[in-house]
């Protein structure tokens, strides 16, 4: 089912009936990830993403205690959670309503999912969507720079593409900086640390021609990777490729 508007998106999520992945749904509308912490940590995050903005470009944070945005339950109107504690991979639940906290601050982050649809409009094929996929994304060497207790590498996201058009995919995704922008590498996946393209560290792993480049670009999933290497007591975050979609135009990012 591909829906049309985001607030169906995001009612079918608080039913319960929608729990899949978002890549490709109410087309023309932004996704975002999510990062949930207490305000002890609130602020070293906050600071984290400003350092790194290539994989964690902000497009909201939220008053502590706050789950509202706009027309948006942060609680509920995203298909998958995760809850991480100690760093610790804990739970994955399709609502948090049971486990918020007065003290959590919310941290919208945004998405690759936005500049697919440039992509798409200019004629290029998505292989995770054509396949029923989830993007794939893998951890890298690339170190992060440092914020507080937070700390990790880079998570990137990949699309392979045929040469010529990687060399247009670089120049569409470049004109959306809040939603991670240009590539931040081609092909050689093991100059970034990634010593096996068929197994993903998140998402799933998706068919690359012979004659197809692998195309990286930051992903938001990073700060994921961040927690388990930092080890909040607490961190909720979305599951990675089940996003959250926001009423925000794409074109208007």
């Amino acid at each position: 089912v591909i829906f049309a508007s985001p607030k169906a998106v995001r009612n079918s999520c608080k039913s319960g009936e929608f729990s899949s992945q978002t890549a490709g749904q109410a087309p023309g509308y932004a996704q975002a990830n999510l990062c949930i912490l207490p305000k002890e940590y609130a602020y070293d995050f906050l600071l984290f993403c400003q350092r790194n903005p290539k994989p964690c470009p902000l497009l909201y944070v939220l008053d502590e205690g706050s789950f509202e945005l706009k027309d948006i339950d942060i609680r509920s109107d995203c298909p998958k959670y995760r809850i991480f504690r100690d760093g610790i991979l804990s739970e994955e639940v399709t609502d948090i309503s049971k486990y918020w906290q007065n003290d959590f601050v919310t941290f919208v982050i945004g998405c690759s999912f936005s500049f697919e649809d440039a992509l798409i409009n200019a004629g290029l094929k998505l292989r995770h969507i054509e396949e029923g996929k989830t993007v794939p994304m893998y951890k890298t060497s690339i170190p992060c720079k440092t914020a507080g207790i937070f700390h990790g590498n880079l998570v990137v996201s990949m699309r392979p593409f045929m040469p010529k058009d990687a060399i247009k995919a670089v120049e569409i995704s470049s004109r959306y900086p809040r939603v991670h922008g240009s590539p931040v590498h081609l092909s050689t996946p093991l100059a970034i640390g990634i010593t096996d393209i068929n197994k993903p560290d998140f998402g799933d792993s998706v068919t690359i021609g012979p004659e197809e480049i692998p195309v990286f670009w930051a992903c938001g999933v990073t700060p994921q990777a961040v927690v388990m290497s930092s080890k909040p007591s607490i961190c909720i975050t979305h599951s990675p490729g089940h996003m959250l979609v926001l009423d925000d135009l794409n074109e208007e990012l």
